[in-house]
């Protein structure tokens, strides 16, 4: 079992801040740790002990941080962003086209933006069972990020303050067969996606794509507005051990 974490974006969203530090290593939690390190250590706590970090923008920082990974227990190697490859689906393709990840492999793929205590074991052992290509963590709600109000002709009855909505919701975990990856190139180029492009060409050519439904917390750490909100006090109290 090979995990592979993005980890290469730009963070245009958390500029000026990402001007000199990697969007993945912003730290958070009362301990003030980079992101993907939270990631790395739940990965390691269920075992998946091959790790493959997809670097771009500052990505050194990335490897001076966490070298061979031995401190996390488990075994990092990096594959850095090249112009010919872009997207998230450029970006495992190349890890791919480098042998760092093989046909014969089940990749974990993890956005380096996303909290998620997601059982990976649970799920890893259902996506095995099922025989899928890919098996796509989905939330079972999804908070909205605005008020949402409840009319009468002009006359509000009703506001809510960033409701719950009862939607199946990506968050950017998923499970892919890495022999997908062979021919992907062939009709998707080196520039493309993963959930805007790759999963709906495995739809389109009826391949098996399951989906895990996950009801636990979950963020999406992708701009500076969501990455303010984040207290310690509210991490520590809805992901537990999750934060290291």
């Amino acid at each position: 079992m090979k995990a592979a974490i993005l980890a290469g974006g730009k963070g245009t969203r958390f500029k000026p801040y990402t001007d000199i530090l990697a969007k993945s290593m912003m730290p958070i939690g009362e301990g003030e740790r980079p992101l993907i390190e939270h990631v790395i250590s739940w990965l390691s706590r269920h075992g998946v002990k091959d790790i493959i970090l997809l670097i771009g923008h500052h990505g050194n920082q990335i490897i001076n941080y966490f070298r061979d990974g031995d401190r996390w227990g488990v075994r990092i190697r990096y594959s850095e962003d090249d112009k010919g490859y872009t997207g998230t689906g450029g970006s495992l393709l190349r890890a791919y086209d480098r042998g760092l990840v093989r046909g014969s492999d089940t990749v974990l793929i993890w956005y380096g933006d996303i909290l998620a205590k997601v059982n990976v074991r649970d799920l890893l052992e259902k996506h095995t069972q099922s025989k899928a290509d890919a098996t796509i963590v989905v939330a079972t709600r999804y908070r909205l990020p605005v008020g949402v109000a409840e009319l009468e002709g002009d006359d509000i009855v009703r506001l809510v303050e960033k409701p719950w909505y009862p939607v199946k919701a990506t968050i950017g975990v998923l499970v892919l067969e890495a022999r997908i990856l062979g021919g992907v190139g062939r009709v998707l180029g080196k520039q493309f996606d993963i959930m805007s492009d790759l999963i709906p060409y495995m739809i389109r050519e009826g391949m098996r794509v399951k989906a895990y439904q996950y009801d636990g917390p979950w963020y999406d750490v992708g701009s500076m507005d969501r990455y303010a909100k984040l207290s310690p006090r509210k991490l520590r109290e809805e992901f537990g051990d999750f934060i290291v």
